[in-house]
């Protein structure tokens, strides 16, 4: 599949049409970014680790059932998706406290919640991607009732899966975004899930392995990815 103009540019990927409408070549940059890109540097490496993580994943949830953006792997960098029409939401699940709920509520890093607390954002840089709620979704016309209910349920049941996974490495999964899309009505698991996207701590240390190793300045930040990549079994070579 020939990859033809850039479609859109993000923070750590790139989109290109192809010579199919339907699919969309979608390539990973060792570009790494923080606080809505107020922070910005390259990481050597980072763009094929996540491409190598996301495929893992996305692989994973569809065995399980989870319909999913990614067709094929073409490169180390490069990934063949299906072309989706993306709802502007970012689709959030919190299973211990860490990040913004702690500064919104006053929590302590690390408490675990009794259930999954679930949490919709609306996809906006410019407005540091505030907190909506199911009427916002509706009165704004992003998505109607049953599709929100369909994307908590997706995003939910993705959590226990992914929640399983990591734990049998010895992982703890804190938290994550989700974003999903529609192609003929049908709604699929698109965008990526890599250590960008989510938290993930040793289960016995608290080690933070994920993005927070660059928004504080911890070090050693791909490798960490690499840790993750290679506990749960994603092959890097």
């Amino acid at each position: 599949m020939e990859k033809k103009d850039l479609l859109t540019k993000g923070k750590a990927k790139e989109l290109f049409k192809t010579e199919d409408a339907n699919k969309l070549v979608m390539e990973f940059t060792d570009d790494t970014s923080a606080f809505d890109g107020k922070k910005i540097e390259q990481l050597a490496g980072k763009g094929t680790v996540n491409n190598r993580f996301n495929n893992f994943i996305m692989r994973h949830l569809d065995s399980k059932g989870i319909p999913c953006h990614l067709l094929e792997e073409i490169n180390d960098r490069e990934s063949l998706v299906l072309s989706l029409d993306m709802f502007p939401i970012e689709c959030v699940v919190r299973n211990y406290a860490a990040g913004s709920i702690c500064k919104r509520l006053g929590l302590e890093e690390g408490m675990k919640f009794k259930n999954p607390i679930f949490e919709f954002f609306y996809k906006d840089d410019d407005l540091g991607d505030p907190m909506i709620n199911d009427n916002h979704i509706i009165s704004f016309g992003w998505a109607g009732e049953e599709d929100i209910d369909h994307l908590k349920k997706l995003t939910l049941e993705i959590n226990d899966y992914l929640v399983d996974l990591f734990l049998k490495a010895d992982l703890i999964l804190v938290d994550f975004k989700l974003e999903f899309g529609k192609n003929l009505e049908k709604i699929y698991l698109g965008d990526e899930f890599t250590p960008d996207g989510c938290r993930i701590w040793d289960k016995e240390t608290k080690k933070k392995l994920d993005k927070d190793r660059f928004r504080q300045d911890l070090g050693d930040v791909v490798e960490s990815y690499q840790e993750i990549a290679y506990r749960i079994g994603v092959d890097l070579k």
